[in-house]
């Protein structure tokens, strides 16, 4: 049976917040697909509360696309610490984070109400857990730590 590649990370090891490429992987055509570890709490310390993570899910579907090429999915991990992002190519691990950065900043500080995507019955399966209020917080945390470029060691905050 393959190894997962998360349950083999030393999750004590890491230092959030941070992204991390995990692994490219190519498919039958040559197609590049990376797979990023975008961890915004520390493990095993904090946890973002559900409705904000799934808002900041919502959110960073749309500005993540609008900030850098390739954006296929950006699902959050069950833990609650992070997402894992997936992309097309093989984005450099710095543009990565500066679009993060960037679309963290909008949600930190400009964001509304309306500026959430995809919260009728019709469009999101749990749409009354949604906290525009604590996915600001986080984008605030996250953005005062600052995102490392490595996963063990603060580079580029």
């Amino acid at each position: 049976m393959p190894q997962i590649e998360s349950f083999t990370l030393d999750h004590n090891a890491v230092l959030a917040p941070y992204v991390r490429k995990i692994g490219v992987e190519h498919g039958p055509k040559g197609d590049a697909l990376t797979n990023f570890d975008v961890r915004f709490t520390q493990p095993n310390v904090q946890e973002i509360p559900t409705a904000g993570i799934h808002t900041l899910e919502h959110m960073l579907a749309e500005l993540l696309r609008d900030r850098i090429d390739g954006v296929i999915d950006i699902s959050p991990f069950g833990c609650r610490t992070g997402f894992h992002l997936l992309m097309w190519g093989e984005p450099a691990v710095p543009d990565v984070a500066a679009a993060l950065t960037d679309s963290l900043r909008f949600i930190a500080e400009d964001a509304v109400e309306s500026d959430i995507p995809a919260v009728s019955a019709l469009e999101c399966g749990n749409y009354r857990d949604h906290s525009l209020h604590t996915a600001r917080e986080w984008a605030k945390v996250v953005l005062d730590q600052g995102i490392s470029h490595d996963a063990f060691v603060r580079v580029g905050v």
